[in-house]
């Protein structure tokens, strides 16, 4: 772990959130920026999240990228498995990951301010924005960039994706991470989440959906559940109505029929009782957690992380 160069990581399964925890990270530095500048910047391009001259700079490490199989080579990689009788093979193991580099990213990072990253290109959009960038034709979706610097003068490193907490036994990214977040809804609901995105932005059937819920279980238990033990803080999204058979649920419940459960691994020098003040209908659980309605989310998330964050470039500049 480094004071001078720290590092954030968000981690939770696909579509369990974290991209809401993202964003509420991006507010609060455009918000700096606003407060510092009376003609801001049009939003950061996701290769930076920064804020005025002077201000919060992340380098934005995007876990997709630490997959060590592009899209074509983990199709051929699951069907020789499959063909071997293994039914498991999953982008949440580390056949799938460059777990090493996640550990050395975040290492050399927290040792140096500097290290290099890549990017999963995801659409026919996001492959023409890299081609310009490299000054390349041939990067098209489903492939990796070429790695490069990430940009100097950062202030902390920000990862968002899978593995931002994960040991395979022999790696262990968390012990060179500053402030570890895990977004982690209940199963049924994170099941439903995960139906639904996958119909409506990538044409998956239900069906299809759920064979890839069901392979990807043994590397879901091993390797994404038992990150939620050494995050300092978990986002548990908890429904109000009823979710006992997430596979034929037409809809997915509303922040205003769930609440989100907040718990902390450290609940010494939190200040709760202005949490609960400045969240309207929060209340706690347990000494360590709070709780929120699911609407108030994005607002408890910019309360519990300004200050956090505040704390962690003071005393970076120390």
């Amino acid at each position: 772990m480094s004071r001078k160069h720290p590092v954030i990581a968000v981690t939770g399964s696909s579509g369990a959130g974290t991209t809401t925890v993202k964003r509420a990270f991006e507010n609060l530095f455009r918000r700096e920026k606003r407060k510092n500048n009376n003609n801001p910047p049009p939003i950061a391009e996701r290769r930076s999240i920064s804020r005025a001259e002077k201000g919060i700079q992340a380098a934005i490490i995007e876990g997709d990228s630490l997959h060590s199989l592009d899209r074509m080579a983990f199709r051929a990689a699951a069907a020789a498995a499959a063909k071997a009788g293994n039914n498991t093979f999953s982008h949440f193991g580390p056949e799938a990951n460059h777990f090493d580099k996640i550990e050395e990213m975040f290492k050399t990072y927290g040792e140096t301010g500097t290290c290099k990253r890549r990017y999963y290109v995801h659409s026919e959009i996001e492959a023409e924005q890299h081609n310009k960038h490299f000054g390349v034709t041939d990067l098209k979706p489903g492939v990796f960039t070429p790695w490069e610097d990430i940009e100097p003068g950062s202030d902390l490193l920000f990862y968002e994706g899978l593995h931002g907490l994960a040991t395979d036994g022999k790696y262990d990214a968390a012990k060179y991470v500053d402030l570890g977040i895990g977004v982690v809804p209940v199963v049924n609901l994170e099941w439903i989440q995960k139906i639904h995105r996958d119909g409506a932005e990538r044409g998956y059937s239900a069906e299809a959906t759920v064979d890839t819920i069901m392979r990807r279980m043994p590397d879901y238990i091993k390797f994404i559940t038992p990150q939620f033990s050494r995050t300092d803080i978990n986002f548990q999204r908890v429904a109000t109505v009823d979710t006992s058979n997430p596979f034929i649920a037409r809809d997915i419940p509303t922040p205003d029929e769930s609440f989100v459960v907040i718990r902390f691994r450290n609940p010494k020098g939190v200040d709760f009782p202005y949490m609960l003040a400045m969240i309207p209908n929060s209340f706690m659980s347990r000494a360590n957690t709070l709780v929120v309605p699911g609407g108030k989310m994005s607002h408890a998330l910019e309360i519990i992380l300004a200050p956090i964050v505040h704390d962690m470039i003071e005393n970076k500049n120390k």
